[in-house]
Formats: structure tokens, sequence, C-alpha cells
């Protein structure tokens, strides 16, 4: 007898079949290598129809669906399971940009457009996405919705979510719920479009969207600052938002034990002060008036705290001052085995996570590099650690212990510990731990009412729960 899966792929347009494990190898984890599976099918649809008839057989034949964009996340969320169980689908092949209205302020997209595709469409129009990450040139429209992905910006202009004026999404079934309004008041009913944001695909598979677009920035300035402490950065941040005709683009924070394996590890990245200061805030501000320039720097080097600063003077220095931020992940991995942690609280608390985060840390494991830097803006830190110096296995031994230690100081501190990257199968016994029995409750009664068979990613978010 044939199995259910050679059953759904007899039934589909073969140009969206791809059975080559070849092509399908590549897919099948996570860029950390935390998270492996297997699948015997992906299927590349290439429009909605075909996403809906996916999604109708998927239901009748109860077979599990896990939808997959860039596959830049790291929490498995488009990993399927290890059983090969379950079917990959890419909306690739959907990367059309429907129309950009510069007048309106809107773009609609499919979901399989790059981000970085999407940012320069805008930017030809003079308009702006709100949405910046380090993986924009590869991650898709898609997951940044389904993840509710935050990225640099957020400061200024608020997550994915709230970029978000309409979307298209398919549910479990195969029908498509048509939500493809522009508009910025809607005031009918239940918002059902902000239910789908940030679900990791759980509750449908979000095909479109129109976005919000802003006003291309006339000219950012761009500073780079030398600190004491993440509480002289928390600081700055406030007197920065208090000056007149300046708006914050992005504020971050970077320890100096980062910039350092930046600069060891990825080519093309200077050291921009002399590496004595512990902290390094990078700041990109919108200015009113460019004449400002030097009277906002000198008040910006006047904050209590700040030791030093540099300022971009072209486009190319600002380039080479956000590489540094944007390497961070990658000169981890560079150096060896490290433990990341996506961490927030409220801004005033980050001084308070940073320093006894960073106790219990090496407490639990004594040499260890914690290496806390992020979105000091709105609170996100990636509290990552890197490897004693030529001792990695005693960080991997340590990782459970390191963990619970943060997500209760975390708790401790009104914060959470999953500030952007999701929840996707790697969170999903925190989220059960950390959420309340009344959220949970609602969590669940969701899944069951959009998806009663389980097929939509299943695992992810919630528990996984038995498919008939």
């Amino acid at each position: 007898m044939p199995s259910k899966i050679d059953m759904l792929a007899a039934k589909l347009p073969q140009a969206v079949v791809c059975r080559d494990p070849d092509a399908i190898a590549s897919r099948l984890g996570e860029w950390r290598g935390r998270f492996v599976g297997a699948t015997s099918l992906l299927l590349r649809p290439r429009g909605v129809a075909e996403v809906s008839q996916i999604l109708s057989h998927c239901h009748a034949l109860t077979i599990g669906v896990v939808p997959q964009g860039g596959n830049t996340g790291l929490c498995g969320g488009a990993v399927p399971a290890s059983d090969g169980s379950e079917v990959l689908l890419s909306l690739e092949k959907m990367d059309e940009i429907r129309r950009v209205h510069a007048e309106q302020f809107t773009l609609a997209a499919d979901a399989g457009c790059v981000l970085a595709d999407l940012q320069e469409a805008a930017r030809r129009q003079n308009r702006l996405v709100g949405i910046s990450l380090a993986a924009e040139g590869s991650c898709q429209l898609g997951g940044n919705l389904s993840t509710n992905a935050g990225g640099v910006n957020v400061i200024r202009y608020g997550t994915t979510r709230d970029q978000v004026l309409g979307i298209e999404v398919v549910l479990a079934d195969g029908r498509v719920l048509d939500l493809m309004r522009a508009l910025r008041k809607d005031n009918t009913g239940y918002d059902l479009k902000q239910l789908f944001i940030g679900a990791e695909g759980t509750l449908g598979i979000i095909t479109a969207a129109v976005l919000r677009l802003h006003a291309l920035p006339a000219e950012l300035f761009t500073v780079c600052l030398e600190v004491d402490s993440p509480a002289a950065a928390v600081a700055l941040l406030a007197e920065v938002q208090s000056l007149g005709g300046v708006a914050v683009q992005s504020l971050e924070l970077m320890p100096q034990v980062g910039v350092d394996l930046v600069v060891e590890h990825i080519p093309n990245c200077r050291q921009p002060f002399a590496g004595e200061g512990p902290w390094v805030v990078l700041t990109e501000l919108e200015l009113a008036d460019v004449a400002h320039r030097e009277s906002i720097a000198q008040k910006l080097l006047a904050v209590p705290g700040v030791r030093d600063g540099v300022v971009a003077g072209n486009a190319q220095q600002a380039t080479e001052l956000r590489k540094l931020r944007e390497s961070f992940s990658a000169a981890q991995k560079r150096e060896g085995a490290s433990l990341k942690h996506d961490l927030s609280v409220p801004i005033g608390a980050i001084p308070r996570l940073i320093a006894e985060g960073g106790r219990r840390v090496v407490a639990l494991c004594p040499g260890a590099r914690v290496v806390a830097f992020g979105h000091i803006g709105d609170g996100n830190i990636h509290f990552n650690v890197s490897e004693p110096t030529a001792d990695g296995e005693r960080l991997v031994q340590a990782a459970p212990a390191i963990a619970e230690a943060l997500y209760e100081l975390v708790v401790q501190l009104e914060g959470s510990f999953s500030a952007e990257h999701g929840i996707g199968q790697l969170k999903v016994d925190l989220l059960a731990r950390y959420r309340s029995a009344v959220e949970l409750d609602l969590m669940r009664s969701l899944k069951r009412s959009f998806d009663p068979k389980g097929i939509l990613n299943p695992g992810k978010v919630l528990a996984r729960e038995r498919l008939p």
C-alpha cells in the first residue's frame, strides 16, 4: 500500500512536488545544527491556490505540514519531525511584490519574498520597510510575520506585528482567509490577522501581507560611543530620546569582549576605540536638521559614563560600524561553543539582568565569557555565553543550569524568556512552565479551533498532540 505521503504527492501538480533527497537535505536543520528532521517530500507551491490544494489534501489525509521560509530561525520552528511523517512546505516560489503604493505608504507582497528585496522595492519609491534584521538578505516575509520578528528598528517602528495592515492566510482545511485590506482603521469585530502573526504557522499558513511603509529618513546620523556600563547606556538612551528634533532609529549595546571576537574572526572589521572600555553603544539617529549633527554629538559625549565617541563621516563608515553589531553571532560560532538566550526585561532592569546574570553564569561555569548584547532601546538582550578558552565541553555540560538560572532571573525581573526568536520546538517546555494556566488554556483552545487535526507545524509553540 502506498504511504500517506505517496498518496499526497500523487494528488498534487508535479511542478509543486520535490522528492530529490539532495534538494531536501539542506532544509532539514537549522543553522546551528541543534535540530535536524527528516522528510521525503518538499512542496513548493506557486500561488495561494496551490497552498490551498496542499492543505486540503493534508487535512483529509492527516499529514503534518511544516512551513519554511528562509530557515533563519534559531528555535527549530521550521524543522520537521525526525520520523519523516511530516512534509515541508516552502513558499520560496511565491515571491511576487504585488504592488507598492508610495502615496498610501503601503506594500503588498507574497510570503516568499526576501526581506531585503522588499526593502529595496520600498527604497526605490523613497519609502522604508520598518523591519530590519541581520538575516534580511535571506529571511522571508512569511517567516518574519510568523515569528513576529524584531530586529534593530523596533524602538522606532515596532515589531513586525506593528507593520502589518492585512494578510492572506490558508487555513488547515484549505480555506483561504483574505484579509488583505490596507486599512489603518477597521473596527469590525475581532482583529483576526493578529492571531496568525507570531503563531509560527500553527494556526494557518500566511501567504501574503500588506505592510505599512514609512518615510525614508533624509539622513541617518550614526554614532558609536564607548561607555562605562549598561547603566550608562540606559541613561544615554533616555538622554537621546529627550532631545528635540531627533528620532532614535536604533540603539544597540555591545560588550567589548564581543567586539574583540568580531575583530578577530570577521574580515574587514576594526576596533572603533582602543578596546579599553568595557561597553560600546551603536546608535542611529534621524535628525530633523542635519546642521545639528555636531551639537547632538557633543550632547551625547557629555552624558555621564560616556568615555569617547566616533561619528560615521559617510555611508561606508556607517556600514562598517553596523557590521560590528551584525557579526556577533557569526564571530561566536567561529570562536567555538556558545549558548544563546533571547531575553527581554523592562529597560530599567537591563543593568541588573546583565550584572546578576553574568555572576550566575560564571558561578556555574568559571571562565565562561558572557557576551550579552542587543537592542537596549526595547529591552531585548541576547544573553550569549562563549566557552572558556579551549574548554567547550565544560560550557556544554553547564548549559542546562545556566539556562535555568537566567530564566529564573528574567521571571524575577518581570521579563520574557523569548523576546524575538519565538518558541519553535526549543522552548515548548518553557512556555508550558512560565505562562499561566489561563494563557495556556486559551492558546490550546485556539489551536484546536483553527487546527482540529493538529496538522499545522505539529509540536511547535505548544506540545505535540497525537494526530487522529
